[in-house]
């Protein structure tokens, strides 16, 4: 019982990052799943199956309110597939133990990306049309994207999220709206690859349960906090949670003396609030400076 609450809890968490920021909630869970030493393939199979639901409910709002590129998802949805189906069977046929410590690098290596490319290169989308990627460019972006999504248990989003945002051509929440959309086609292929390579007596439909009860309660908070955490911040908030949370399974498999072990997360630490600190006075100073500038033109009353 109280292993299931946990895990409802991680889907809870899971959610609201992925809610706030419109990404990680594979990256987020598989790394806390990892960090209670299940193995990698059974942890990426119930986060998937989880988010088959997650993401239907997500790509439904979406849709409602209008943030989907319908012709984008199509052109990302067929190279996704198949990737995250090869991405699972390829996953289910390594031994636990041998690819924990490999999934947790490529984890880790998301939450620095995601991390320094909202400290440093953080940048609002100015674009309302629809994407100009290519098919031939969706093809190798839909592939790796849900290929690595389903080995690594998440990096749908922190791989195709950043690179639509990066051509600056759609407004960021139908980038989110798309990409989140379609995540339930990458969703769906990855646990068939997981049924058919580890069969269903290996998922734990309770831990599945858990994390879905714990992902819809979350839902509506963040929708409400995404409106009062700057998504920089949480980009930052986010990155280091994932590279503190990996980095535990790393130090355990390849470093023996446990008497550094504090000493190094001390430092993750450390530099992990240094980037917070960092990223609220800059956030601070930006505020204070259009506040000025507001005051100066008359657009606020004194």
């Amino acid at each position: 019982m109280r292993k299931l609450i946990v895990f409802a809890f991680i889907g809870f968490l899971a959610q609201l990052i992925d809610g706030a920021l419109g990404m990680a909630y594979g990256v987020t869970s598989s790394s806390l799943l990892l960090a209670f030493s299940i193995a990698p393939a059974v942890a990426s199979a119930s986060v998937h199956l989880s988010e088959v639901v997650t993401t239907a409910a997500s790509g439904v709002s979406h849709i409602k309110f209008g943030n989907v590129d319908k012709s984008l998802v199509y052109k990302l949805i067929i190279p996704g597939s198949i990737g995250a189906f090869l991405g699972a069977t390829f996953l289910s046929n390594i031994p636990g133990e041998l690819a924990k410590p490999y999934v947790s690098i490529f984890l880790l290596v998301l939450g620095l990306y995601v991390m320094f490319r909202f400290l440093f290169n953080y940048r609002p989308s100015v674009g309302n049309g629809k994407s100009t990627l290519t098919r031939k460019q969706a093809i190798p972006l839909g592939f790796i994207a849900g290929f690595m999504d389903a080995t690594g248990g998440g990096g749908w989003g922190p791989i195709a999220t950043p690179v639509l945002l990066s051509k600056n051509d759609m407004s960021a929440r139908r980038v989110v709206g798309t990409v989140d959309t379609s995540e339930f086609a990458i969703a769906v292929s990855a646990s068939l690859g997981f049924f058919i390579s580890l069969g269903w007596a290996q998922v734990n439909w309770l831990w599945v349960t858990a994390l879905i009860i714990g992902g819809v309660i979350a839902a509506p908070i963040a929708a409400w906090l995404v409106q009062k955490v700057h998504p920089q911040l949480m980009g930052v908030l986010v990155g280091g949670f994932i590279i503190f949370v990996n980095s535990r399974t790393l130090f355990t498999t390849w470093i023996e003396n446990a008497s550094l072990y504090p000493y190094l997360y001390t430092l993750i630490f450390v530099g992990w609030a240094t980037a917070i600190f960092f990223t609220v006075n800059k956030l601070s100073k930006k505020k204070s400076s259009i506040f000025v500038k507001q005051k100066r033109t008359g657009n606020i009353a004194d």
